[in-house]
């Protein structure tokens, strides 16, 4: 992708920049059903509103802070297998680990490896104190991911502004 910059690698993917050029996919991940079950509804339902969202979000969020959701693509054959990342809330004191791996990927470790990565990024590069992660009561495989990445489950919120419950998970690295 033309301006995408390669955050990491791992042995099978690649976690780089988010691009205008990447509206395409993330209208067609956003609009999956296990995005909107897990996540929630984004409401984009066009290609300019998807590049409009990327703008707005991961490429806004990347130029404040350094961090933001990442592509996560295929190092073998470019393929755009998901998203992974970390995303500042108002409703949490730092960071928070996130993910979507589009359903033809699941089951093949992407996930854990992408999320893994991540961990790593946050801990040794950005050099964070704490890092958070969210997930819907039932979303149980979620919870196995944050558990298996080192993240224990603090307590539980409403989450605003959708009211959605959710559980919240904490990892101290100054502990590791």
């Amino acid at each position: 992708m033309s301006g995408a910059i390669t955050i990491c690698e791992t042995p099978r993917l690649r976690l780089r920049t988010v691009t205008p050029d990447d509206a395409a996919f993330y209208l067609e991940l956003v609009n999956d059903p296990s995005w909107i079950a897990n996540i929630g509804q984004r409401n984009i339902h066009t290609l300019e509103a998807a590049r409009a969202a990327l703008e707005t979000g991961p490429m806004a969020q990347f130029r404040e802070q350094g961090y933001s959701l990442y592509i996560v693509e295929r190092r073998s054959d470019g393929v755009l297998v998901g998203m992974a990342g970390l995303v500042r809330r108002d409703s949490l004191p730092g960071p928070d680990i996130g993910y979507a791996v589009r359903p033809a990927y699941w089951g093949q470790g992407y996930a854990w490896e992408a999320t893994a990565a991540i961990v790593r990024h946050a801990q040794h590069v950005l050099r964070l104190p704490t890092l958070y992660g969210i997930t819907s009561l039932q979303n149980q495989a979620s919870i196995n991911l944050l558990n298996k990445l080192g993240l224990r489950f603090e307590r539980f919120t409403r989450r605003q502004p959708d009211g959605k419950d959710t559980n919240v998970y904490r990892r101290d690295f100054r502990l590791d």
